[in-house]
């Protein structure tokens, strides 16, 4: 019967080896006759105490108050009272002798007196700190006394020990017992092990054993003395020794001074209740104690109070002692967040406090709550993720954000909101270095080609440049097909003067990945319509684009010819001297944070080209801003009301949804546009850029006057390099472009943006028309041009 009772209350272990613990190294000092051990466990590895009470026999009296306090502490449960796991008692043989054992686990903590010296706080942290742990400790006590009726009769520095989180938490209940106040008469001792309590801890009536008296006091009685001699022992720093020492009050703050001598009152029926203690004692109201209590009862607040208070923390939570910000704080922030009771101001403060982490404790402590936070449907959880990813992008792992992250980033690409689509496009420069070919080819670019159909002319821009920085990790075939006809058929016809800046730099920041065929045939006959642009800081980029593109087909001409040239007709960008430059604004502008006077250039002029030496951090110019409005013509440096990184801001949120994907066609895949009447002027220049280009041939045959200058043969497979099925449709412009229908193509590069015609007049030539289609154009239409030009006096 007794050994069924034993196992009952202290475990049914077998043996040391049965014990689902490993014990590690010992800690210097324990409470009492109890040693204290560092553990871990052998399933997951997770931390713990182990205590350990040995005996020469079963009936040792330190063996029955250990098995007393091993079944208090697995009864009694509280936030403020240690947490108990697992127990077994063992019998062994040493040297011959029996030796009785009581292991006892619990969550991992460390003595108070210990952790006090580790921390070293000192002022008002110190101060702080102490009030919010003795708020904690007299709750415990609190709850012990006035709603179990149970006596600790041990309360003292050394029955306190320390969470890893820094809550401090009472055990020690070796001693504990009812509190036998129902019956007075009796003169029996209440308390079986008061022996166990040093004797300048006991209050006067329990020194004198006097139980008729203890009976008839208020069950906070002993343990009200107890947090007396706590509060001595924490603010004089040293261990009480004798009683008497209870009157040197120096140490004690003025603020709990009144306090402290109630506790110590001589009247047993005078001392202060510890609740009332909590509730009246004005050294327990400071900015921690206030902080830590808002958060545990933050499911009781409302909306306004929680956006009030999450506002007002980052810059509360650097007045606060950082150990406690660190690991009190930030879990209690990082758990309201993950189960929805704070609300988005909150992701703000985590960042600021996971700031102080380490990079390994960031990924462990406030990274797992970032990834749950991007399955959230609250618009304001996922602005804040997207505007702060620049502060943990980096710490998340390619597989994390390839198979977690970016399927919720991507909704908001048709988001209709234009400023959350401007958010995710921003957010995909961290992230694009950890995304597989797959997601980039399967779902990335096909989000990239609508946006850059957008109605928001910033968003166009803001597509071209993001584009350009992250064609370094796209494969070659992707490139191929997509770069060229991205920047030149979309952006360089864009009506929003930034959008073709844009595309000038993504161009010239992109051109290692262009063969010497293609910037002849492809990319300069685009970027020279431009340098007769309408704005000014289009045309100093297309100047600069254009020096730097002949400059590379002259290096190849030279290399030829002295049979320098390695085999193939590829010519990188890399050998280009001012390339650096350019590659280094492009990703500057997306990436710097600051000033818009900090911020590297879009582009160099041709008054101030970029020398050899050209970087990102010694721009020649000052940077392009993008704006939304299209106000942008003759203006060398538009600015933008908001961005500060480069990036084009918008100002107000879209209700539209995006413009739907053609899967048959690239994006060069632009409608056909009504022609208008050519110029004179137009028909000049058309009929000078009649030569072979990248565009496949018409079925139709040309007008004779153009057979003798179109001889050479057209690359067929250019025809190929297009988006594929990851095109979408031209952006809807108001500005109608004004295509002719004998260029070599669908669409006439030139016509968007031609010059007035010039007075002197000069006979166009007539041509055939031809479409996307390779349908002839209609014979009418030729007539009637032949006829207006004809009655203008040619």
């Amino acid at each position: 019967m007794f050994k069924f009772l034993k196992e009952v209350v202290a475990g049914s272990g077998t043996g040391l080896k049965d014990l689902p613990y490993n014990i590690g190294e010992p800690y210097a000092s324990a409470w009492g006759s109890w040693l204290h051990f560092r553990g871990i466990s052998k399933d997951d590895g997770s931390p713990v105490s182990i205590f350990s009470l040995s005996g020469s026999n079963a009936q040792d009296g330190h063996l029955a108050a250990g098995r007393n306090g091993v079944k208090r502490l697995r009864t009694v449960r509280h936030p403020n009272i240690l947490s108990f796991l697992h127990s077994t008692e063992i019998e062994t043989v040493d040297a011959g002798s029996p030796k009785v054992t009581i292991y006892m686990v619990t969550e991992p903590v460390m003595l108070l007196s210990d952790k006090i010296k580790e921390l070293g706080l000192e002022g008002t942290q110190r101060d702080e700190y102490y009030a919010w742990g003795l708020h904690q400790i007299a709750k415990a006590v609190s709850f012990l006394n006035n709603d179990c009726k149970l006596v600790h009769a041990n309360v003292c520095l050394a029955s306190v020990v320390v969470t890893q989180t820094l809550d401090w938490k009472l055990h020690a209940f070796d001693v504990l017992s009812e509190f036998d106040g129902n019956n007075e008469t009796s003169s029996g001792q209440m308390l079986q092990y008061a022996w166990l309590v040093g004797t300048q801890y006991k209050s006067m009536e329990l020194a004198k054993s006097d139980w008729a008296g203890i009976k008839k006091s208020p069950p906070w009685a002993i343990d009200s003395w107890g947090m007396g001699c706590l509060i001595y022992e924490l603010f004089s720093g040293l261990k009480l020794s004798k009683t008497e020492e209870l009157r040197n009050t120096v140490s004690i703050p003025k603020s709990l001074l009144p306090d402290y001598q109630r506790l110590l009152s001589s009247v047993p029926s005078r001392r202060l209740n510890t609740s009332k203690l909590i509730e009246n004692s004005e050294y327990f109201q400071n900015k921690l104690v206030d902080t830590i209590h808002f958060m545990e009862i933050l499911s009781l607040k409302d909306s306004v109070e929680k956006d009030t208070f999450f506002r007002k923390l980052p810059n509360l939570s650097e007045q606060l002692p950082q150990q406690i910000v660190l690991k009190k704080l930030l879990p209690l922030l990082a758990s309201a967040l993950e189960y929805g009771s704070a609300s988005a101001p909150a992701l703000t403060a985590l960042l600021k406090m996971g700031s102080g982490l380490s990079a390994e404790e960031f990924r462990v402590k406030v990274l797992p709550t970032i990834v749950k936070l991007f399955i959230s449907n609250d618009r304001a959880i996922r602005v804040g993720l997207l505007q702060h990813i620049d502060q943990y992008g980096e710490s998340l792992s390619a597989q994390v954000v390839d198979e977690q992250v970016y399927p919720h980033v991507a909704t908001g690409f048709s988001d209709t909101s234009a400023f959350l689509r401007e958010l995710t496009l921003k957010s995909i420069l961290i992230l694009a270095p950890k995304l597989s070919q797959r997601t980039f080819s399967g779902s990335l670019l096909k989000h990239m080609s609508r946006l850059q159909v957008d109605e928001e002319p910033a968003i166009r821009t803001n597509t071209t440049i993001l584009l350009g920085n992250i064609a370094c990790y796209l494969n070659e075939g992707t490139r191929k097909r997509v770069l060229i006809n991205a920047f030149t058929v979309r952006a360089l016809r864009d009506t929003f003067p930034p959008a073709r800046g844009a595309g000038i730099m993504a161009l010239c920041a992109t051109g290692s990945y262009y063969d010497i065929t293609e910037i002849a045939t492809r990319i300069l006959p685009n970027i020279v319509v431009l340098t007769i642009d309408p704005d000014s800081d289009v045309r100093s980029k297309a100047f600069h684009a254009v020096d730097q593109f002949l400059q590379m087909e002259k290096q190849y001409y030279e290399k030829t010819n002295t049979a320098e040239a390695t085999e193939g007709t590829s010519m990188g960008i890399s050998s280009m001297p001012g390339n650096a430059g350019l590659l280094g604004w492009a990703m500057s502008s997306l990436t710097l944070k600051g000033k818009p006077s900090d911020h590297a250039p879009v582009s160099a002029t041709a008054d101030t080209p970029i020398s050899a030496n050209a970087s990102s951090d010694t721009p020649p110019k000052a940077p392009v801003r993008v704006r939304s409005a299209p106000d942008f013509a003759e203006q060398l440096v538009p600015t933008s009301p908001t961005s500060t990184d480069g990036w084009g801001e918008l100002e107000n949120g879209l209700d539209e949804e995006c413009e739907n994907l053609n899967d048959k066609e690239g994006w060069d895949d632009l409608e056909p546009l009504e022609e208008m009447k050519p110029t004179s002027a137009l028909a000049n220049i058309q009929a000078a850029q009649r030569r072979p280009v990248s565009q496949p041939v018409s079925q139709t045959k040309l007008a004779s006057s153009l057979q003798s200058k179109s001889t050479s043969k057209l690359r067929k497979d250019e025809d190929d390099e297009l988006w594929d099925s990851i095109a979408a449709p031209a952006p809807k412009t108001s500005k109608t472009l004004n295509l002719k229908s004998t260029v070599a193509d669908d669409d006439d590069p030139w016509a968007a943006i031609a010059a007035p015609a010039p007075t002197s007049k000069a006979k166009p030539l007539s041509t055939t028309g031809r479409g996307r289609s390779a349908k002839p154009a209609a014979p009418k239409l030729g007539a009637q041009r032949i006829n207006r030009t004809t009655s203008s006096g040619m």
